[in-house]
């Protein structure tokens, strides 16, 4: 959309009114919805130098641990988001071109912080009923493999 945007204000001197609008509303929910994606495929980003460091009894309490802390985080961002997206909803809000709702679009905020929260959980509970040690629901740390 904006690659499209640049080039016809290149070629015809004028851009698309709604291009900003289509891009914002992209990057939101490709940012928020790709949360829970990431977390469930164990995609996600991770500092891990201090944890394929760590003898296996050490990445056991890791997997465990860090996964909760991120829950714990997402759910607090979520519950935020709820809040900040009811504000919006109730103002009546709208997008200047589009005329679109704007909670429409900052409903992917909280939607994906509790759904990223949930996957994160399950990759949790994955290390816990388990005696290997889980990246994600279906992918073993290296070690493992």
């Amino acid at each position: 959309m904006t690659c499209g945007n640049v080039l016809t204000r290149i070629i015809t001197g004028s851009s698309w009114h709604f291009a900003a609008e289509i891009s914002r509303l992209a990057v939101i929910v490709a940012t928020f919805l790709g949360i829970s994606y990431a977390a469930r495929k164990g995609r996600h980003i991770s500092m891990s130098a201090f944890f394929d460091l760590s003898p296996k009894p050490v990445k056991k309490f890791l997997a465990i641990f860090n996964p909760l802390v991120t829950a714990i985080v997402l759910i607090t961002i979520g519950y935020f988001g709820t809040i900040y997206t009811y504000g919006i909803y109730e103002t009546g809000r709208t997008t200047a071109a589009l005329e679109f709702p704007f909670w429409l679009m900052v409903v992917a905020i909280p939607l994906g912080c509790f759904i990223g929260a949930i996957q994160f959980l399950r990759n949790m509970w994955m290390n816990i009923v388990n005696k290997e040690i889980y990246i994600a629901e279906d992918k073993k740390d290296y070690d493992e493999q």
